[in-house]
């Protein structure tokens, strides 16, 4: 069982930044690759960004790349999203997900509200 808390989210005007933070409490957590999702009103869920169980290998969706940054911390479990530039088309919920033997697991998400 992989619990998965996200926390950041809020309010921002465009060309704000924000950071998302997911903590996974557990032993497990070094040991996996972790991922960014987010799901817009009347939308499909999205992956955004991508980030390898050591950090060397990340991955971007295409509209977030050089606005974006994965990076992780194993040492306090803890995946982060860095978000700088932010235009209105990012407003979403934003979610943690990790994969363990095919087992998919999402946190609860957090609200990212870009305004003009």
């Amino acid at each position: 069982q992989l619990q998965l808390v996200e926390s950041g989210g809020g309010l921002v005007h465009t060309g704000g930044s924000l950071r998302l933070s997911c903590a996974a409490p557990g032993r497990t957590f070094s040991s996996l690759a972790m991922n960014w999702f987010r799901q817009a009103p009347g939308k499909g869920r999205e992956v955004v960004a991508s980030i390898s169980w050591g950090g060397g290998s990340t991955g971007y969706a295409d509209s977030e790349k050089g606005r974006f940054t994965i990076s992780r911390d194993n040492d306090k479990n803890t995946v982060y999203l860095q978000m700088n530039s932010l235009k209105a088309e990012d407003t979403a919920v934003y979610y943690c997900h990790a994969r363990i033997r095919g087992v998919e697991y999402w946190g609860q998400g957090t609200q990212v509200t870009v305004s003009s």
